[in-house]
């Protein structure tokens, strides 16, 4: 598995300031994708024990309000192992920071995966380039959704983020 890139500090990917980390490959290859260089699985850098430290290690400030994961796609197959361990590990290091994550897959297809124990908002659904929306807030285009994961769980129905 690799990652792109780590943000130290990102106002734009989640609420507040977080730390953001791109993984590197994607399945979908969106028209018009914001960030068409994390496309290449074989690009980036490994992704290890040591980045999983960097990324909650820069979680520790106080002025960090959580951790988004992005991609690429972290949710890919080749992914979603490394994605899982990090939503865990930052999750158990800090219970009150939230969690984000973007995928291309859908709520649907993931609901049954480990990670999703973790992760407090999904931002789901591939990028539709003819639906896109710059007024929108946390995603692109208008099919995707901005999903909360835990009450969604907890009801046993998509329940998006108000």
């Amino acid at each position: 598995m690799r990652y792109n890139t780590i943000r130290k500090m990102d106002i734009s990917n989640g609420p507040g300031v977080r730390v953001s980390i791109f993984m590197q490959g994607c399945p979908f290859h969106c028209k018009n994708c914001f960030n068409q260089e994390t496309w290449d699985f074989s690009g980036g850098k490994e992704f290890t024990e040591e980045t999983i430290d960097k990324v909650l290690n820069l979680c520790d400030k106080n002025e960090i309000k959580g951790l988004s994961i992005l991609g690429g796609e972290p949710m890919a197959p080749g992914n979603i192992e490394g994605t899982t361990k990090l939503a865990k590990e930052f999750k158990e290091k800090y219970p009150n920071k939230n969690l984000w994550a973007w995928s291309g897959f859908k709520y649907e297809d993931l609901k049954n995966k480990d990670v999703l124990k973790y992760v407090d908002v999904l931002v789901d659904g591939t990028y539709k380039d003819e639906l896109h929306d710059p007024t929108l807030k946390w995603k692109g285009s208008s099919n995707q959704r901005v999903i909360d994961v835990q009450k969604s769980m907890e009801n046993q129905e998509i329940c998006l983020l108000k």
